[in-house]
């Protein structure tokens, strides 16, 4: 088994969120500081927010803002307008990056390999034809082309 050390990982990983430590609660709970954790749009009751730790880019996630671990407890308003900011943030990579496809779901619950299992989310990447090339392939290694600071610099302006 090939192992990747960062370090650097540390210090997002045991941010505390509150009494619940989560990295989605401590990014909704601090409006002060949307610039600073990628928070690209807040909603009633969800907010999008870039994944620090992308797949490709523009890879963003949408989090209620309650600390919420599955679909069946989560309120009827929040999942409508947690799949409604899905498809504006569909449109949106779409218009922005050009993609012509796209990775859109949830990992729900540790064993479905949810990274932060207590609080759902919603993954929306963009996708585009031989993006899984090589690197991915043989080497193992993702390049992402672009640094968050820059794909939420594109993207903030088309959530207003």
């Amino acid at each position: 088994m090939d192992h990747l050390w960062s370090p650097w990982r540390y210090s997002y990983v045991t941010k505390s969120g509150g009494d619940c430590g989560c990295v989605f609660c401590l990014a909704g709970a601090d409006e002060a500081k949307d610039a600073e954790n990628f928070v690209l749009y807040r909603g009633a009751s969800v907010f999008a927010i870039l994944n620090i730790f992308p797949y490709t880019g523009g890879h963003l996630m949408i989090a209620p803002y309650t600390h919420i671990a599955d679909l069946s407890a989560t309120p009827p308003e929040t999942m409508q307008e947690l799949a409604l900011l899905t498809r504006r943030a569909e449109g949106i990579l779409r218009d922005v990056y050009r993609a012509p496809g796209f990775n859109i779901g949830m990992n729900v619950g540790a064993s479905a390999g949810a990274g932060v299992a207590g609080h759902i989310h919603m993954h929306v990447l963009p996708r585009w034809p031989g993006d899984v090339n090589f690197m991915t392939a043989i080497g193992e290694t993702r390049v992402i082309p672009e640094d968050l600071r820059t794909s939420y610099d594109k993207l903030e302006p088309k959530f207003r």
